[in-house]
């Protein structure tokens, strides 16, 4: 398919391990056993940052250039779900990448949706 640029996967993880996504270190260690998992090489750091609202929509964000583009991704703490996106003009396995986040941040459940981007 050389009409394809890229690939663009959502993923949104219910009841995830309040511990994991509060924990800015173990957010890191997802970023790079992602990338190593699908094969995507990291551009610069990761970044991290406590955004929203603490009482409302306030968690965790991190986002990670990669050579082909993107990972990022938010963590409610109110609700302990978190919504994850990547984003590659290179190939990769979208149920693989569900599956990983789901089992390393303990969700209880994982919706994934992906798109071809062309």
């Amino acid at each position: 398919m050389s009409d394809v640029w890229g690939l663009s996967t959502s993923i949104d993880l219910y009841g995830c391990d309040p511990e994991l996504i509060r924990d800015p270190d173990v957010l890191k260690k997802y970023v790079k056993d992602l990338c190593e998992l699908i094969d995507m090489k990291r551009f610069g750091e990761t970044e991290i940052v406590y955004f929203g609202e603490e009482n409302d929509n306030g968690g965790y964000s991190f986002v990670q250039f990669i050579e082909t583009s993107l990972i990022s991704g938010h963590f409610v703490d109110k609700t302990n779900n978190g919504y994850l996106d990547i984003f590659s003009c290179k190939s990769y396995d979208p149920a693989l990448v569900a599956r990983f986040s789901k089992e390393f941040f303990c969700a209880k459940d994982a919706i994934r949706h992906t798109l071809v981007r062309r």
